[in-house]
């Protein structure tokens, strides 16, 4: 799976997202994640592809495309 694709299943199975909602344009807030559920988001990122986002600064105003992008250039470092 994509690191993409990853992304997209935990926002469905973890946060009840719909997947059409799931583009890189799109901000995290249009996904109604506040900033707890980025928190969240993040730890369960970190748990399911064994990277670590603790430096990662992820606001609501980000995109998906963003978050994708920083979680790709992590798990390569």
């Amino acid at each position: 799976m994509s690191t993409s694709e990853e992304i997209s299943a935990l926002l469905v199975a973890s946060f009840g997202t719909d997947p059409e909602a799931i583009r890189p344009e799109v901000p995290l807030r249009q996904l109604r994640l506040d900033s707890l559920a980025l928190e969240e988001l993040r730890l369960l990122i970190e748990d399911r592809m064994d990277v670590d986002l603790e430096d990662v600064v992820l606001s609501s105003r980000d995109t998906v495309g963003h978050l994708v992008e920083a979680v790709r250039t992590k798990a390569g470092a």
